[in-house]
């Protein structure tokens, strides 16, 4: 169990688990023992603060009880019967603290998968239920600590703690899962929702797993548990050891339904229980022969989760038991010149052919690759076989092993015809010497074009449409503005709604065109006239039926319902008579909005006007009772006045 401070709420639920999980449990089985192990992280930064008062109390409180100090891994209990002692021990558990999300859970998984003798495991079947809230740190991880020995796989309890936490980083995900395939655990993670999809991605890596969402406080962690084991123990998975390089394996089963299944299916029997009966077969394909000298290849095969176990020890045969029954001198060898052996003559010397009918000393190479040349080719047998005694020993394909050339000079397969959509003939023929045969129904040089016009009908049950014609299965469309598979698409020709616009206009509402030529284009529709438009939704719809609205000269809507008929050219056209036209502009309206309009934007220009002048009136006075401050002189003097006596000195004039 995670016990870092988020899991708070959870630890009294699993406090209580004991005793509950023994009852149940003891409806399925009478030899049921459990034990209990906790987990934090690693002990150094960043994983927890390596402050000395919260090495201590990582949480910083000391009511109710203070946290636990932090570790990387802790046995609590090893595998026990007695429901009892789990609840004493257990509840003797405090919750604890880090500083990151993810926890260190992979390394718990590690230790107590490997550390078999101090957890208690036995040969039987064995679970590891693993709740917490959190992700997980895997290998790479320990980098952010300084951390960069690998984990080495192997147990390092020392009085119940693992002791390698700081020094050692974090296993990876495939090493854990491997390390479980080996020990034979099934794994039941309970977790909490929002971190659920991180433990499903490893329901596809993990040997025998199954996913269990908690509750917010783990009350229903019995629930899970019970479930997952009886999901887990329902389904038996067949695995097996590494193949050595060249070999195959492949398995089929036979499960309950009785169903054969094969591929990875085959690997898998679902919802099986006690007293049912199911079996595997498994096929193993050889490479080519080994020497005797090499030892056997090894292979175990085993189901998932169990310790029982197959041990296959692989010989390839290479000598064919009919060896042993060949026949000397047969007379089917070309009477008794070579010994059948096998079903095939292996011939004296000096004879050769398929049935040692020829003489080597009579049968010259020039002749006998003159005899296998067709129509005086330079290839001998088509460049595809081996002349011998004139004739043509064709070989097989290096594509296609099952596959062989044959004919007088190797002309023929029938692997070699042509392609279409990457299937021979189209997979609507079969391939005759290296020309399809076609299904009836269909030709050409890959049996690619169908006889049949059916993909060639349009929605009104023409050919293309009527403008084009059926090649192939495809239409071929006269003219070049209508596309598609059938001809009926037209992105630049008018709608059928704009196409019968000015009849309708002219009809129905005497507009467009002059009576003569209405009379003369119109012949062809035929008209039922309603007063509303809500009228037109009371016409039961049918194939063939289009609802359209245009505009006439006038800015009016016109409605009308228009229903093309069996003969060509022919339609029925409901109208309605009452057109929406806009209303024209309100005179009234317009000229007291403009009118108002005049009004307000003088007003505002002359209050706009007198605040400008007020302001810059205020700032003048203001200048001025500034300069009035400034001046001082004396009141008694006129500043204007200018005395009427002028004084002149004489400059000759010396005083005696």
């Amino acid at each position: 169990m995670d016990l870092s401070f988020s899991m708070e709420d959870d630890l009294p639920n699993v406090k209580k688990l004991g005793a509950d999980l023994m009852e149940e449990m003891r409806n399925t089985t009478s030899d049921f023992r459990m034990g209990f192990g906790a987990f934090v992280d690693k002990t150094v930064m960043p994983y927890i603060s390596t402050a000395e008062d919260l090495l201590r109390n990582p949480c910083k409180r000391t009511e109710p009880w203070p946290c636990a100090p932090p570790f990387s891994y802790r046995h609590v209990l090893s595998l026990t019967a007695n429901g009892s002692l789990f609840t004493e021990l257990v509840g003797k558990m405090r919750i604890s603290g880090n500083l990151d999300s993810p926890e260190g859970g992979l390394d718990a998984l590690m230790q107590a998968a490997l550390c078999e003798e101090q957890i208690g495991w036995r040969n039987v079947t064995r679970l590891l239920v693993f709740s917490t809230d959190a992700g997980f740190h895997f290998a790479g991880d320990g980098k952010l600590g300084g951390i960069v020995l690998p984990n080495d796989g192997k147990c390092h309890l020392y009085k119940n703690v693992y002791t390698r936490g700081n020094s050692q980083d974090y296993p990876s995900v495939a090493h854990v899962a491997e390390t479980l395939r080996q020990k034979n655990i099934q794994i039941i993670f309970a977790v909490t929702e929002d971190v659920a999809h991180l433990y499903e991605g490893l329901r596809s890596i993990f040997p025998k797993c199954a996913v269990g969402t908690l509750s917010n406080n783990s009350h229903n962690i019995l629930q899970i548990i019970v479930e997952a084991y009886n999901a887990l123990t329902s389904e038996v998975v067949m695995e097996n050891s590494k193949l050595p390089p060249g070999y195959h394996i492949s398995y089929t089963s036979h499960c309950k339904d009785h169903k054969l299944r094969r591929g990875e299916r085959g690997r898998r029997c679902s919802n099986i229980f006690v007293g049912d009966e199911v079996s595997f077969n498994v096929s193993i394909t050889a490479p080519l022969c080994v020497t005797a000298s090499q030892r056997p290849a090894r292979v175990v095969i085993k189901p998932q989760g169990y310790s029982e176990e197959v041990e296959v020890l692989l010989s390839p045969i290479c000598n064919c038991s009919c060896q042993k029954d060949v026949v000397p001198h047969s007379a089917s060898c070309s009477h008794g010149n070579g010994t059948l052996e096998c079903g095939s003559c292996r011939c004296k010397e000096g004879r050769v052919g398929t049935f040692c009918e020829c003489d080597q000393a009579e049968s010259g190479e020039v002749v006998d690759s003159y005899l296998c040349r067709h129509d005086n080719a330079s290839e001998v047998c088509s460049g595809q076989g081996e002349c011998v005694c004139g004739k043509c020993v064709c070989r097989k394909s290096s594509k296609k092993p099952n596959q062989a050339y044959y004919g007088q000079f190797c002309e023929c397969s029938d692997f070699s015809c042509d392609q279409y959509r990457g299937r021979q003939c189209g997979g609507q023929g079969r391939c005759v010497c290296g020309v399809c045969e076609c299904h009836p129904g269909f030709s050409g040089r890959a049996c690619e074009c169908p006889l049949s016009v059916e993909s060639c009908l349009s929605q009104n049950g023409k050919v293309c449409a009527g403008r084009g014609v059926c090649h192939c299965g495809a239409c071929s469309c006269h003219d070049n503005r209508f596309q598609g598979p059938t001809c009926e698409l037209c992105p630049s020709c008018p709608s059928i709604c704009t196409l019968h616009r000015e009849c309708i206009l002219c009809k129905a509402f005497s507009l467009g065109l002059n009576p003569r030529e209405c009379e003369a284009n119109c012949a062809h529709l035929n008209f039922t006239l309603v007063r509303q438009a809500g009228g037109l939704s009371t016409v039961t719809p049918s194939p063939g039926l289009h609802r359209c609205m245009e505009v006439d000269a006038e800015g009016c809507r016109v409605h009308f319902l228009l229903r093309t008929g069996q003969k060509e050219g022919s339609a029925h056209v409901h109208v309605a008579l009452k057109r929406d036209c806009p209303s024209g502009p309100n005179v009234i309206l317009i000229t007291a909005v403009l009118s108002a309009s005049v009004v307000v934007l003088g007003v505002a220009l002359l209050l706009l006007w007198k605040l400008l002048t007020s302001i810059h009136d205020r700032r003048e006075f203001a200048r001025f009772q500034r300069e009035l401050e400034q001046r001082r002189w004396n009141r008694r003097d006129n500043p204007i006045y200018r005395s009427a006596i002028t004084t002149t000195v004489n400059p000759k004039y010396k005083e005696q």
